[in-house]
């Protein structure tokens, strides 16, 4: 073990091993915060169930390529909160609201996909340019507006949302450089309470979101996922009432 640790230090310059190592203390004082907030453990929550759901299905025994390819976003999914908590959980809000903004636009495109399954193939095999034109987020979001007959295009001001704040160089994206809002930016990752709570919590409805998308794509008669189904659709409820009913819960 001794060894294994020298040939760490050996390999990892110095000023990585000190940001590595203050990366983690932002974890502890990110975890102080969710452990102090019930509402926040159910983030958490909701993430995990949702991320038990993209590795469940990814399970389901197909030869079925449009299952494949629903199999393989439910793998990008999974990844993609993997690796945006871990960003969050290290203080940096940023980079964890751009990879939001892809589980954003993943979910949308199955979402769509649940709507018109023959779109699954036409997907798979069209060309970069006819899958630009049909199938951009754009078309997607129009497409999901239309069928739910959304006329505010909520779905494309959160987007673009996110994208302003994470996904392109804006100065409304300088505002996730700032611990405090009035305050200077500053470099490296931070652990400010406000800030690290929006993160987590958009987080939490995007689990939400995911969750219900992939669950309409399991097999009804695939007894594989019933516990893990199950057990999304209790915390689904429970995350609904603590988070959209008519009287907020107080915080613990």
């Amino acid at each position: 073990m001794l060894l294994k640790m020298m040939c760490f230090r050996k390999a990892i310059p110095g000023k990585l091993q000190s940001l590595h190592a203050q990366e983690e203390e932002l974890r502890k004082k990110a975890t102080k915060i969710v452990i102090d907030d019930e509402r926040f453990q159910l983030h958490l929550l909701a993430i995990q169930h949702a991320m038990n759901l993209a590795d469940h299905f990814r399970q389901i025994p197909t030869e079925d390529e449009d299952t494949k390819l629903i199999q393989v976003l439910s793998m990008r999914l999974f990844n993609a909160f993997g690796a945006g908590l871990k960003l969050a959980l290290s203080g940096y809000g940023q980079n964890s609201a751009l990879i939001m903004r892809d589980i954003f636009e993943t979910v949308f495109l199955l979402d769509f996909f649940n709507s018109d399954r023959k779109s699954i193939e036409r997907w798979r095999l069209a060309k970069r340019k006819e899958r630009m034109k049909n199938f951009s987020p754009i078309q997607i979001r129009k497409a999901l507006d239309l069928r739910d007959d959304f006329q505010n295009k909520k779905r494309a001001e959160h987007y673009e949302f996110l994208s302003e704040l994470a996904g392109h160089p804006t100065m409304k994206s300088v505002l996730m450089l700032r611990p405090q809002q009035d305050g200077d930016a500053v470099i490296g990752p931070f652990i400010a309470e406000d800030p690290f709570k929006a993160v987590l919590s958009e987080m939490g409805r995007l689990a939400i979101q995911t969750g219900e998308v992939l669950d309409y794509f399991f097999p009804e008669m695939w007894g594989g996922a019933l516990e893990t189904r199950r057990s999304f659709a209790q915390i689904k409820q429970q995350w609904m009432a603590t988070f959209y009913s008519s009287e907020p819960k107080a915080s613990k």
